[in-house]
């Protein structure tokens, strides 16, 4: 009857600490397993929009690397399609842009992550307009949902009063299967989030905001 006890309690503490750990586990790394998917907008021949000697491409991959660093801070597996100034495209190919995208797509595609990122600044002609966005494709039936928690995110960390977009016209996004979203962080044509998107302060503002909202999207996920 002892062992029986001793044996009985044994198996308590064993369950006990395994749901302890457990438990910090998911309060330490809510995003433990989660394989997401970055990617830093144009780079290469491609430096996406410019305002003098300030690159989009540049900002993008900035902007990326600090989002890379919170996400596998939280348990997440996290790939980007690139980690320098270059892009995807096949050599000597007659559209660059064309296979560069295509390439993107395809690489994401093949993860089979839980979500994707693309992360851009936007420009328009007036450089009046200015906040971020999220832009997505309805080829997945998720992405809506990730734009709406994104966008709420954007306007709470950031200030934005922009709102979501949905889209059937950016190439990549049509391309891509999995859940995900491009984001575009800022206005490179506004100055007033020209200046912002060059401090380091802003960009891990912006990250913070991007990552509560895959924190959120996979909460959500979780309990559906």
């Amino acid at each position: 009857m002892l062992k029986y006890k001793l044996g009985t309690l044994f198996l308590l503490m064993i369950g006990i600490f395994s749901f302890s750990f457990a438990s910090a586990q998911d309060n330490e790394f809510p995003l433990l397993g989660k394989v997401i998917y970055i990617d830093p907008g144009h780079g290469g021949s491609d430096p996406g929009a410019m305002y003098k000697e300030i690159k989009e491409a540049e900002l993008n991959l900035q902007i990326s690397e600090k989002l890379q660093e919170k996400l596998l801070s939280l348990g997440a597996i996290v790939y980007m399609t690139r980690y320098g100034d270059y892009d995807l495209s096949v050599t000597n190919t007659i559209n660059r842009k064309r296979s560069d995208l295509s390439r993107r797509g395809n690489i994401i595609n093949r993860s089979d992550c839980d979500l994707f990122l693309s992360i851009h600044l936007n420009a328009e002609e007036t450089g009046i307009w200015r906040g971020a966005e999220v832009y997505y494709d309805d080829i997945n039936p998720e992405n809506e949902k990730i734009a709406k928690i994104m966008q709420e995110q954007l306007k709470e960390h950031l200030g934005s009063k922009r709102n979501l977009k949905k889209t059937d016209v950016l190439y990549l996004q049509k391309r891509v299967e999995r859940p995900g979203i491009l984001i575009e962080a800022g206005f490179l044509s506004n100055s007033s989030d020209r200046y912002l998107l060059k401090q380091e302060t802003y960009q891990n503002k912006i990250t913070t905001a991007i990552t509560e909202g895959v924190l959120e999207y996979m909460k959500q996920k979780s309990s559906e």
